[in-house]
């Protein structure tokens, strides 16, 4: 049965019609925080209409700077941190972005690998498909717009934009949070198919440098051990995993590469470290830049299927 009486979620029949479990895949309701009988809707009115459980398919945004991520709420990743999910606690899940869960599959393994202490910091670019935001035409930005760009045309142009996913890594993978992380988007005139740029700077033990290898060595191995991370070595191009069965990220093996240098730190600019007060206080850390490729199917392949596997697990602790 298809319910097409209202928009408003708490308004909607599920009780009526004995559904427990509610997949939100609209993109209007995110906030946690908001109340079941706010005018605009919320992801708590279907509580209050019936359901037991809401899944959200994008990350959540609290609206309201200084409010605090409900206790009921929590967002997870299937493999990487769906554990946290506490039946008897979390009533609001979010399964966070596609983007997220790509790049959560590439940092897990190289945290499992060499641990977290060893990554200084790290960047990524998401270079993503067109979405249901954007423009398919240019058009006149309202009053007082902050971003001109989302009034462009997704057709025929390459456009920047945010990502909240260096945000939401951190609650998926808390070593995340004490490490230097930028994200950026580019959008691009593709209906589906993305890549992530991973760039990572590695502490080297003196005289063992991080080798190319090494790096395709780790993601091949936990390759084998998880069907959601795939390695290859296939020179793929964003067609080629359109539709790919479950992939969070396929990790483009071909083109890893890393780079070592001696970076000099001056230890008289780290007072908190109580060392070098001299003017030569001078240390050289080897430091090793690592570039990584991650392929993931923005849609069905790689985020539709895992939201399924979620849902799943949801649903089976509700029996």
């Amino acid at each position: 049965r298809i319910l097409r009486e209202v928009r408003n979620p708490k308004d909607i029949a599920w009780r009526d019609n004995g559904v427990k479990l509610v997949v939100d895949t609209t993109g209007v309701f995110s906030d946690p925080t908001s109340d079941s009988d706010d005018r605009k809707g919320a992801l708590r009115g279907h509580l209050e209409a019936g359901a037991v459980k809401v899944i959200l398919s994008a990350p959540f945004k609290i609206k309201s700077k200084g409010l605090e991520m409900p206790e009921d709420a929590v967002t997870t990743v299937m493999g990487i941190n769906d554990d946290d999910y506490i039946p008897a606690k979390h009533t609001i899940i979010s399964a966070a972005s596609c983007t997220t869960t790509c790049l959560s599959y590439m940092i897990k393994p190289l945290i499992e690998a060499i641990g977290a202490e060893s990554l200084m910091s790290a960047s990524m670019v998401t270079v993503h498909a067109a979405t249901g935001s954007q423009q398919v035409l240019d058009r006149l930005p309202g009053a007082g717009a902050g971003d001109l760009r989302k009034n462009r045309s997704i057709l025929n142009n390459i456009i920047l934009t945010t990502t909240g996913a260096a945000k939401a890594l951190g609650l998926v993978i808390p070593e995340m949070k004490n490490i230097g992380f930028i994200a950026e988007s580019v959008r691009i005139p593709t209906s589906t198919g993305s890549l992530i740029v991973l760039v990572i700077n590695i502490q080297d033990e003196p005289g063992a440098p991080t080798q190319r290898g090494f790096i395709n060595s780790v993601y091949r191995d936990y390759a084998e051990s998880n069907n959601y991370l795939v390695y290859s070595e296939n020179q793929n191009v964003s067609s080629d995993i359109i539709g790919f069965p479950k992939a969070a990220a396929v990790i483009e093996g071909s083109e890893t590469h890393t780079r070592t240098a001696s970076i000099q730190v001056n230890l008289a600019k780290t007072p908190a470290s109580g060392v070098g007060n001299g003017q030569d206080a001078i240390l050289d850390v080897p430091v090793t830049q690592a570039v990584i490729y991650g392929w993931y199917d923005n849609e069905l392949g790689s985020y539709t299927n895992m939201l399924g596997d979620l849902t799943v697990k949801i649903a089976d602790t509700m029996v």
